[in-house]
């Protein structure tokens, strides 16, 4: 069971580095992206419109893959491995959108194990705050800043604390909606997308935890 759970945790950290590898102007590049299309929103308004386009992608995701396995020709081999490529992108996403929460809050998270404790923590909720907040031995309401106060001699200590917990959560909660995935005759569709957009949900409200409300104004003018 231990032999499993590492493999497991292998796989979950480098999908997780596909997107916590991100690297600081490629997450602003995004943000400036959206707040060039919507040039008079505020930084309240730019986070809660990621937050929509991440739920419609999550759940369009987990919809299409549930669909697959009512397509003819498509067998349960193939649903699955629809089911892997959807479960990478739906980490990248969540990925994305806590750097890019973090970024508009003007929260830099320079260092690659900073931004892997930080997706990981915010995955995670209320207890990977609990990890974080023992590691800095400080406690706040929003405690999405605390990640760049983590010690270095810490930090890597408190990463596999922080992946030891999400693997164990997150794979229990994802292999009964991976089943769920699996139901041919369209009823798949439905669950994949639903389920998604619960779990979706769920990273949207850990990252509002973490995060609290945006400033009133951009604390960097947008470039042209």
């Amino acid at each position: 069971m231990a032999d499993k759970l590492g493999r497991i945790e292998q796989v979950i950290v480098s999908l997780l580095d596909n997107g916590a590898k991100l690297q600081g102007p490629a997450v602003q590049k995004y943000v400036d992206r959206v707040r060039r299309a919507h040039p008079d929103e505020n930084p309240q308004q730019i986070v809660e419109r990621m937050e929509r386009m991440f739920l419609t992608a999550v759940t369009g995701s987990g919809g299409a893959v549930g669909a697959a396995a009512a397509v003819p020709g498509i067998g349960t081999v193939g649903s699955i491995a629809a089911v892997g490529a959807e479960s990478v992108f739906f980490l990248e996403a969540s990925a994305l959108l806590t750097l890019a929460i973090a970024s508009v809050h003007g929260i830099s998270v320079q260092q690659h194990e900073q931004r892997r404790a930080l997706v990981l923590a915010v995955a995670l909720g209320a207890s990977g705050m609990e990890i974080v907040e023992k590691a800095v031995g400080a406690t706040t309401k929003n405690w999405g800043s605390l990640i760049t106060r983590v010690p270095a001699q810490t930090i890597s200590g408190m990463n596999r604390k922080l992946i030891h917990k999400f693997v164990t959560k997150y794979a229990a909660r994802r292999s009964a909606l991976i089943l769920g995935k699996l139901v041919p005759a369209g009823i798949g569709a439905v669950i994949g997308g639903t389920g998604n957009r619960a779990i979706g949900k769920g990273v949207i409200n850990n990252a509002r935890d973490a995060f609290g409300p945006a400033p009133a104004r951009w604390q960097l003018e947008l470039t042209t």
